[in-house]
């Protein structure tokens, strides 16, 4: 049985179609990355499975539960990282990540546990409008994790931050699928994909091109030897973030 199960979801705004009829499936404990340019889709495709947005056509199942209407059993089960982080105001990190843990009846001694295993200990006493970018997604990726949820949602965790905090983020994100737990990640970065994921869904115009380890869809391109290669034999295009 798969972690998620999505079948021809599509999503349009007004003349527009965001998703296309778009069918996936992630296995438990697969680490499964969306990849693909601004605009390809992949927020409205990842809120869709989260059972935020509404889809216009076709169903999910998370963990065996439908996510639409908005499913209670799942709340618990899942974790969200949002693209932009959301966070209470003038609250410091500790606070922040304390609230998250309160709300899902979770330990404030857990959350500090997370606050160290992201590496925030000696900014726990800072608000976050003082955190830098790297810092603030750190925090957001801990408040998502702190009620130890069996699925996380990673919204683009390493946009709008410097090339060395996106690197130094890797080693995270590489290990919160440990002990069986599934992550479905979106980026634009194809080095992030390559790095961190079991599978890529490549993804343009609203629709997955094409999905599989990212050795394999390299190695069905002729003369590619990166991703970008990949996207430019689907789609006849050069990729642009």
């Amino acid at each position: 049985m798969p972690a998620i199960d999505a079948r021809g979801l599509t999503k349009k705004y007004g003349d527009t179609t965001a998703v296309d009829d778009v069918t996936l499936a992630v296995a438990p404990g697969e680490f499964l990355g969306v990849l693909g340019p601004n605009g390809a889709g992949k927020t409205t495709l990842l809120e869709m499975i989260e059972g935020l947005r509404r889809p216009d056509a076709g169903s999910v199942t998370v963990l065996d539960e439908p996510v639409w209407p908005r499913n209670p059993a799942l709340q618990t089960r899942i974790g969200v990282q949002l693209q932009a982080s959301s966070f209470f105001e003038r609250l410091t990190a500790r606070e922040q990540i304390h609230t998250f843990a309160s709300l899902y009846g979770v330990a404030a001694s857990v959350a500090d546990e997370w606050l160290a295993r992201v590496g925030l200990t000696d900014k726990a006493g800072t608000r976050v409008e003082d955190l830098s970018g790297g810092q603030a997604q750190r925090l957001s990726i801990a408040c998502a994790l702190v009620h130890d949820p069996e699925v996380v949602f990673l919204d683009e965790p390493t946009a709008a931050i410097d090339p060395q905090a996106r690197r130094n983020l890797w080693d995270l994100l590489s290990g919160i699928n440990d002990s069986g737990r599934t992550v479905v990640l979106t980026t634009h970065y194809m080095d992030e994909a390559e790095a961190l994921c079991d599978r890529v869904a490549v993804m343009d115009h609203g629709r997955v091109l094409q999905v599989g380890p990212p050795a394999e869809l390299v190695a069905g391109t002729p003369d590619a030897d990166r991703l970008e290669d990949v996207f430019l034999a689907l789609t006849g295009r050069e990729y642009r973030e």
